[in-house]
């Protein structure tokens, strides 16, 4: 399994930048904030008091198929996650965690862009791939009025056979599954030399692997991100 997603990445990744090198077509510089959460329960819910902030940076190309269509193939680095808290600092016991891990994305996105005014509006979807090759796990907090404080990175498994046993072998803090796909949905508008849109990003792989149903929508990723572009 490993293997097959990094062949299909590669490969993906292959067509994006041999996309981004043609001329004929526009290419974009894009970055912004991510507002980054996890699924926590089986029909998807997350919880917005655990949302973390993030960012992300990289290059799309417009490839133009008709009127008003285009394929817009990206590369990124991108920050996802979560959150959680119980107490306050000022009690004798608190306690507060994140994990923020890190991805290269690729997003693959159909767009519709329509003349308004002198801009244009633009919407769209489409597929993404991710591999997560950094991130750090934080926590502090007070045990009866003892502190403590952590920061560690971020293990990675790697989808393999043997671990999916009747345990989660990816579970703890601090480890997850090394890679992730899922669906974009995007919106925005664009001038001349710029653009400016908002992206949610719908994970469908869970963090870790195990013993819990494939089927069911906890333990995913889900990103609300907003984006500056400038035309290269």
């Amino acid at each position: 399994m490993r293997k097959k997603s990094i062949c299909i990445l590669a490969f993906v990744s292959f067509f994006v930048i041999n996309s981004i090198a043609q001329k004929n077509n526009r290419s974009y510089i894009k970055a912004g904030l991510n507002m980054a959460n996890v699924t926590i329960s089986d029909d998807g819910r997350f919880d917005d008091a655990n949302m973390l902030y993030s960012f992300h940076a990289g290059i799309v190309k417009d490839l133009q198929l008709a009127p008003f269509t285009y394929l817009q193939p990206g590369i990124l680095f991108t920050g996802k996650g979560s959150k959680t808290s119980a107490g306050k600092s000022t009690d004798a016991t608190y306690f507060s965690a994140s994990s923020n891990p890190y991805y290269i994305e690729v997003p693959v996105n159909l767009i519709i862009k329509l003349p308004f005014n002198k801009t244009k509006f633009f919407f769209g979807a489409g597929p993404y791939a991710a591999v997560a090759i950094a991130g750090k796990n934080k926590a502090e907090g007070k045990i009866l009025g003892f502190a403590f404080e952590t920061n560690n990175k971020i293990e990675y498994s790697e989808y393999k056979d043997e671990d999916m046993l009747d345990y989660e072998a990816a579970a703890g803090f601090g480890k997850m599954n090394r890679f992730d796909y899922g669906l974009n949905g995007t919106i925005g508008f664009e001038q001349s030399s710029m653009f400016l849109s908002a992206n949610y990003g719908y994970g469908l792989a869970k963090l870790q692997s195990g013993a819990g149903s494939a089927e069911n929508d906890d333990n995913k990723h889900r990103v609300i991100s907003i984006s500056l572009g400038f035309r290269l």
